[in-house]
């Protein structure tokens, strides 16, 4: 009888701190490893390729686009040993349910996402994951104010700092978003 023990690993940290890049390295040396792996990401994540998990760097791996992280369970293959989710924020609360019962299952899970949103503060269902996960690994970028290590994402309109009242959700990259240290993190109020 195969005897699998399920975890759940939670990449997170601002945007431009590698966390996709992060996941497809633990994603490839489970193949490496024999295991069966499959990737999911939130459709409305369309920056760069529909079926594929792509990071700023450029790296790729195969994925399906889905709507709801209830998907996944309709969509897992019965061999997979393996499940990546990319960009977690962007998924309701039905993230957190399907990877407790995959990891429950003996599925390795390894989710990536933005732990704040553009206000500095904790995003989607985020923080859950992160209390759950048997391992939690925060990335840090740089700040591209001064060149320390960032943890924040700084939404841009028109080059000024986003205003505190705007959506959370825009999805985006380097046109409209920075990463930027405590210090030079800006959200101003209305």
């Amino acid at each position: 009888m195969d005897h699998r023990v399920g975890s759940i690993e939670v990449i997170c940290g601002s945007m431009f701190c590698g966390k996709t890049d992060e996941l497809i390295r633990r994603l490839r040396r489970a193949e490496i490893a024999r295991k069966t792996v499959q990737v999911f990401k939130p459709a409305i994540d369309n920056r760069y390729e529909e079926q594929r998990v792509a990071s700023h760097a450029g790296s790729t791996f195969d994925a399906v686009a889905i709507n709801s992280a209830n998907e996944i369970m309709k969509n897992l293959k019965d061999e997979t040993t393996v499940v990546g989710i990319d960009e977690a924020q962007f998924f309701d609360e039905s993230v957190v349910e399907v990877s407790q019962y995959l990891a429950d299952y003996g599925i390795r899970v390894i989710i990536a996402g933005l732990d704040m949103n553009f206000k500095g503060e904790p995003f989607g269902c985020m923080p859950v994951l992160m209390a759950l996960a048997e391992r939690v690994d925060k990335l840090q970028a740089i700040c591209m104010v001064c060149g320390e290590p960032a943890s924040r994402t700084q939404r841009l309109v028109n080059g000024k700092p986003a205003r505190y009242s705007d959506p959370v959700v825009i999805v985006g990259a380097s046109e409209m978003y920075e990463a930027r240290c405590r210090q030079h993190h800006e959200v101003p109020r209305d």
